[in-house]
């Protein structure tokens, strides 16, 4: 599994843009249930600007995670000396998530055109919809969900039902518990690499600051949440992974 999104790139794109839907909120006299819902009509020039900067940061994570996974299938041509399509390591899916899509949803019974956008949360959409890959249209759409480096991570799938109560997304991961910053003071004297080696995994990172900052106790219980998204019916388990290597940048 690689994660990587658009970094800093991301980041900034929100920041600046929270000024500008702020003022468009005045602009346009929206009245909203809470500010942090800031947003602009779809075909203002505010919102096709967002749109454009908000796909320049997710082309810019697509491509760090393409990278990534050429440079990983070569590292293990190299250590084990054979071909990355001799050991079966083909991309099985590529998705983001805080992202807005362009999708029709049913809304009060009607077919509506809408924009989707899903902060800490995953597309999910069910087996039959058009917009899921042929490879997975018969079983739905394939949703990605970390743990963390010491616990497990997911693979879910999208259903019907979520569809209709979630206009398809589920969970986009574990979740943080703890700030980057809470979690560094939380580990302070200890050592992160030799705690998930006794426990068989073996990992390497950046820095000490990085472990610390992804320690597992720093993350919501997987489990847990995905069991949770479950019975809800917003996604369907499908395989349990559990970490034995993980590369922190």
């Amino acid at each position: 599994m690689i994660h990587t999104g658009s970094r800093g790139f991301g980041y900034q794109v929100c920041d600046d843009f929270l000024v500008v839907m702020q003022k468009a909120v005045q602009k346009y006299g929206l009245r909203l249930p809470d500010k942090q819902l800031a947003c602009a009509p779809i075909e203002s020039q505010e919102a096709q600007r967002y749109l454009g900067a908000m796909r320049t940061a997710a082309n810019y994570a697509w491509c760090n995670r393409q990278c990534i996974a050429h440079w990983t299938r070569e590292a293990f041509e190299r250590v084990l000396n054979g071909s990355a399509q001799q050991f079966g390591m083909r991309q099985i899916y590529d998705v983001a998530h805080n992202i807005a899509k362009i999708e029709e949803h049913e809304v009060n019974g009607q077919s509506k055109l809408l924009c989707v956008h899903r902060k800490g949360a995953t597309r999910a959409f069910p087996a039959g919809h058009p917009e899921v890959p042929q490879a997975y249209r018969s079983a739905g759409q394939p949703v990605i969900v970390p743990g963390d480096m010491g616990t497990r991570s997911y693979l879910l799938v999208g259903t019907q039902q979520g569809m209709k109560e979630s206009w398809g997304s589920t969970c986009h991961g574990a979740g943080r518990m703890l700030s980057r910053s809470a979690a560094i003071r939380t580990a302070k004297g200890r050592d992160i690499a030799a705690e998930l080696n006794r426990r068989g995994i073996y990992v390497e990172a950046a820095s000490r600051g990085v472990l610390a900052e992804e320690m597992p106790e720093a993350y919501k219980d997987v489990d847990m949440v995905v069991e949770t998204c479950e019975a809800a019916g917003l996604s369907r388990r499908v395989a349990r992974m559990y970490p034995i290597g993980v590369m922190k940048g």
